[in-house]
């Protein structure tokens, strides 16, 4: 059985060092033009495929991920070749990538602190198109302990849980493993600049410098993952007569 925590020794120059484990951060993981291909392949999709949520839309390829297995669909080349890409890397453990989440984040927007839960193997690799980001990374809400004699304390805020950041440019390639998928929750602020302070880790690897003030764009990221849990038959639906 594959060690789903094994090194992705392809990328140990590029892990980002003094935080929980483990997070690479690889920048011009692709090309200009590359990311000018693939903004025309989201945008060419299907407008049905597009779904609206509050603060982002999204686009599914893949199947639908349930906790009874998903029915898998056949990824678009346009994606296929960057889901095997990654996977050459050793990043699913020696699985190929299955499904690929799409997001668009205009200026302003962003995804509160969660977590992607069980149904992914424990890793998640993420391409930026666009604009960058800020990746804000959090505690978790702390829960004390109902007593007779003494209340309950309040959560913490979010801005006292928030511990670390990554900056996410254009074209960049983040792979997040251990604690820093299973532990710690994640979210970007919806704003529509970020300041580069002391919590962006892996300030080192970017083209920027403390106290940069950042504009936002239109970002498009590529979130690709592998569901474990595949069912085996096909559903067919009823040809008319």
């Amino acid at each position: 059985m594959e060690e789903p925590y094994a090194k992705i020794l392809a990328l140990e120059t590029f892990r980002v060092e003094q935080v929980p484990p483990t997070v690479y951060y690889i920048p011009n993981f692709i090309s200009e033009s590359e990311e000018t291909y693939l903004l025309h392949q989201v945008y060419a999709a299907p407008k049905p495929k597009w779904t609206q949520l509050s603060g982002r839309k999204l686009q599914n390829w893949g199947g639908l991920p349930h906790p009874k297995g998903m029915v898998p669909e056949k990824l678009p080349t346009w994606l296929q070749s960057y889901a095997e890409k990654i996977s050459s890397l050793g990043a699913f453990g020696g699985k190929v990538a299955n499904h690929v989440l799409v997001n668009e984040y205009l200026p302003g927007q962003g995804i509160m602190p969660h977590e992607d839960g069980p149904l992914y193997f424990p890793t998640v690799t993420t391409i930026s198109l666009g604009s960058h980001t800020l990746l804000d990374f959090y505690h978790p809400v702390s829960r004390g302990q109902h007593t007779d004699s003494e209340q309950v304390p309040a959560p913490q805020t979010e801005e006292q849980r928030h511990f670390l950041s990554l900056l996410l440019e254009p074209r960049s390639l983040l792979v997040l493993q251990k604690d820093m998928y299973v532990r710690y929750l994640h979210g970007i602020q919806p704003t529509t600049s970020d300041t580069v302070t002391e919590k962006v880790a892996n300030m080192a690897a970017c083209s920027t410098v403390l106290g940069d003030e950042l504009r936002r764009g239109t970002r498009v990221s590529l979130t690709i993952r592998h569901v474990p849990k595949v069912l085996k038959t096909a559903i067919f639906l009823c040809k008319g007569k």
